[in-house]
């Protein structure tokens, strides 16, 4: 079974070779690699684009519609997926996606030359519940701020917000997936009380992972002293968070978004902050990335702010290689992956 890896700056195609030559013990013919030209920034740009208007949005790879032509399964990161690059491998049989999110690829024009799409799931829960954390205390405790005081010379240690300690605190969860799972895991210790609303999991799961299931999610905004954004976005869930939810906050409590920009509506968010309606944010995901340099973001004192990195980790990036390569291994094996989200329509459920 011939196989197509396209590396990126994220991924490097050496790993999902490695990966494959572990489990698969290379017997599976010819594996060629390719790398998607392009920075890191730049490469990070087309995603984004692609987030919001799809694969089409940006220039199609010519190295890749090079690559692809007697591939059976295709393994990519960021790398866009179009009908063009489908169309120049005739024999492809499936698509690996790297990650849970399919922007970069036209599921449907995939779908209609019968090509299985396979996404992989929970690759970087573990290192985005981490930063969760991570951004929670920053924001609590003013780290990031006083850091700032400390390397402009001064030594500041009066600050706006209510300095929360975790425990004792009642966190609540938007989402109690594989990501909201890690972050309960990991909260065990602080002797917060996890509060979860999640209309998509089954009852068992709350309990199972220490937390209590919320009536609905008013009840997460308004007993919550942090609200952590763990859900996908969906048509359901774009920009599904707004003002209503944040006057529900308690004005000393904190919201972190390590999930998407999307689902919230920012500039509700952003009055919130400016007008002190609760205490502050953390935010790692932005509707403009980077921030241009005279976004008001910047300048306010009561939000911690990253570069979209919750997932960037060399154990995710191992973890996302391997997972591909038992997906390649699952279809050598068996001639489908279980994990495709278009199994239906190619009959193999």
């Amino acid at each position: 079974m011939r196989v197509v890896i396209v590396g990126d700056r994220f991924i490097p195609a050496g790993y999902y070779v490695d990966a494959l030559a572990e489990l698969c013990d290379l017997r599976l013919g010819p594996i060629r690699s390719v790398d998607w030209s392009g920075t890191k920034a730049e490469q990070h740009a087309a995603q984004q684009t692609m987030e919001w208007h799809g694969p089409g949005a940006v220039p199609v790879p010519g190295e890749i519609v090079e690559a692809v032509g007697e591939a059976e399964v295709l393994a990519v990161h960021f790398a866009p997926v179009t009908p063009e690059v489908l169309r120049a491998a005739p024999r492809l049989r499936a698509l690996c996606v790297a990650r849970a999110g399919l922007e970069n690829v036209d599921v449907a024009a995939a779908t209609a030359r019968g090509v299985a799409v396979v996404p992989v799931r929970g690759r970087n829960a573990s290192a985005v519940a981490e930063l969760a954390i991570g951004l929670m205390l920053a924001e609590a405790r003013d780290i990031t701020r006083a850091d700032a005081s400390v390397r402009a010379g001064g030594w500041r240690k009066d600050f706006a917000g209510p300095g929360r300690e975790i425990g004792g605190s009642t966190v609540g969860l938007i989402g109690l997936g594989q990501v909201g799972r890690a972050f309960a895991e990991r909260m065990r210790g602080f002797g917060a009380r996890l509060l979860a609303y999640d209309p998509y999991v089954p009852d068992d799961v709350p309990a199972r992972y220490g937390v209590v299931r919320a009536e609905g999610l008013d009840t997460v905004f308004r007993e919550s002293d942090i609200v952590q954004l763990f859900a996908r976005l969906t048509a359901d869930t774009e920009r599904f968070l707004g003002a209503r939810h944040f006057a529900l906050m308690k004005p000393t409590a904190y919201f972190v978004n390590t999930a998407r920009s999307r689902l919230v509506d920012n500039g509700a968010l952003y009055e919130a902050l400016v007008n002190r309606r609760i205490a502050g944010a953390a935010l790692d995901v932005h509707d403009q990335e980077p921030l241009p340099a005279d976004s008001p973001w910047r300048s306010l004192g009561n939000v911690t702010i990253t570069t979209h990195y919750a997932g960037d980790t060399t154990t995710t990036t191992l973890r996302s290689a391997r997972l591909v390569a038992e997906a390649v291994a699952e279809l050598a094996a068996t001639g489908r992956c279980a994990a495709a989200v278009n199994a239906v329509e190619l009959g193999w459920v």
